[in-house]
């Protein structure tokens, strides 16, 4: 179930430089700016939903006033929030949905608010998806064995998740690190090219595990 319209009309929104919330996944954040903390107890006291857009580049000239953010963000809930000295706070924010942002509300408070939209996946056929989605299972279960104890939580990954949208989103979380190709991954609403990509993605992963030092043969 996605987030309600009535919250979506009005979600705050917290612009970060390279972090990317997928659907299904869990983000913990260090909230520390004064605006930010303001809205995390608005946030936990109200609705407990928030969305995670990212900064566009060039964002540095304009970082304390409303540089521009990608359009296209994850929106989630606070599932768990602890008060730090300080003034600081330690959250962790559960992916709901994608959304498209379609404009920004004036200035009411020290952080920003938007109007948004829910994104859904479009509809595959899953059976279609079997071989390449087998294919990406079993380069997944090498990257694993290749990470020793660490590679139980992948594995735990290809278990928990049985469609195919959900598996690309959790997979793009754990296994992609550059910005600008988890952009575009929580960008897309096509698995099945998600699939496609986090194959080529996760094949290339393992011939860089195979290349490291230590590496078993």
């Amino acid at each position: 179930m996605g987030i309600d319209t009535s919250v979506l009309a009005r979600l705050a929104i917290f612009p970060l430089p390279d972090a990317t919330l997928f659907p299904g996944t869990v983000l913990p954040l260090h909230v520390f700016e004064p605006r930010y903390v303001a809205m995390t107890r608005d946030v936990v006291a109200g609705t407990r939903h928030m969305a995670i857009a990212r900064l566009r580049p060039g964002y540095q000239t304009d970082y304390h006033g409303r540089p521009p953010v990608y359009p296209i963000a994850g929106a989630g809930e606070v599932i768990a929030c602890q008060e730090l000295p300080g003034d600081r706070f330690a959250i962790a924010v559960r992916g709901v949905e994608r959304i498209n942002i379609e404009r920004e509300l004036p200035a009411e408070r020290s952080y920003r608010e938007v109007v948004a939209v829910s994104m859904p996946d479009r509809e595959v056929d899953e059976a279609a998806l079997a071989v390449d989605r087998g294919q990406l299972v079993a380069v997944c279960e090498r990257i694993a064995a290749a990470l020793g104890s660490e590679g139980e939580a992948l594995r735990a990954l290809l278990r928990e998740h049985g469609e195919t949208g959900a598996l690309t989103h959790a997979l793009a979380a754990a296994l992609v690190r550059d910005p600008d190709e988890r952009q575009a991954l929580l960008e897309s609403r096509d698995p099945a090219r998600r699939l496609m990509r986090l194959n080529e993605h996760a094949s290339n992963l393992v011939v860089k595990l195979g290349d490291a030092p230590g590496a078993p043969n």
